[in-house]
């Protein structure tokens, strides 16, 4: 990681760490307070299927806000439909993010075999502002996009969602709010334990 930050100063860059994450319509099982011998039941219909896909990513420069930059992804489940994010799909997010924040980027993300093929290698070799390091095998607690997603699933277990567009507008709200607040986002960095100085 200290090599990340080295490339990133001596570039000017946003250090920015990328992550997915997906819901199906049913919520998972969640802990919760009742009375005793009264197990509290919340209703999903059961009904279709599906899934939302997101992929994130938690950005970061010194003497700037903390950012969250997200794609999302609806997936009906029709046959030969794609149930995950593909390297253009990835390309596009990265164009975007250094449109917003208008510099260089050192990207930190996973070894998911899509993030290494040929065509994602093409992708990254054709963006002379992108840099890009791997984060070791197994290490969720080193990404702080792990807490973008612990946060948006807080209160998940009681949500009974009636379709794929009502959960995908309540991940989109919750997503924007997190937007809106960067000292949270800073805390997700802070939570890793890696040396950033992000003031």
């Amino acid at each position: 990681m200290a090599a990340d930050k080295r490339t990133a100063a001596a570039r000017d860059a946003w250090i920015c760490f990328y992550d997915e994450a997906g819901q199906i319509l049913r919520p998972p099982r969640a802990r919760t307070w009742s009375r005793r011998g009264r197990t509290p039941v919340v209703m999903v219909s059961g009904k279709g299927s599906g899934r939302v896909s997101i992929a994130g990513l938690v950005c970061c420069k010194p003497g700037r806000c903390s950012r969250l930059i997200y794609r999302i992804r609806l997936h009906r489940g029709h046959k030969g439909e794609r149930r995950s994010f593909a390297e253009r799909d990835y390309a596009g997010l990265l164009d975007a993010a250094h449109q917003q924040l208008g510099g260089p980027i050192v990207l930190v993300w996973d070894n998911l075999n899509t993030h290494i093929s040929r065509a994602m290698g093409a992708h990254i070799v054709a963006r002379d502002w992108l840099t890009v390091y791997r984060l070791p095998a197994y290490a969720p607690e080193l990404n702080p996009a792990e807490g973008i997603w612990a946060n948006l699933r807080i209160g998940w277990g009681n949500l009974a969602v009636t379709g794929l567009d009502a959960l995908n507008a309540i991940i989109k709200t919750r997503l924007k709010r997190m937007q809106y607040r960067p000292d949270l986002i800073t805390g997700f960095f802070t939570e890793t334990g890696l040396p950033f100085n992000l003031t």
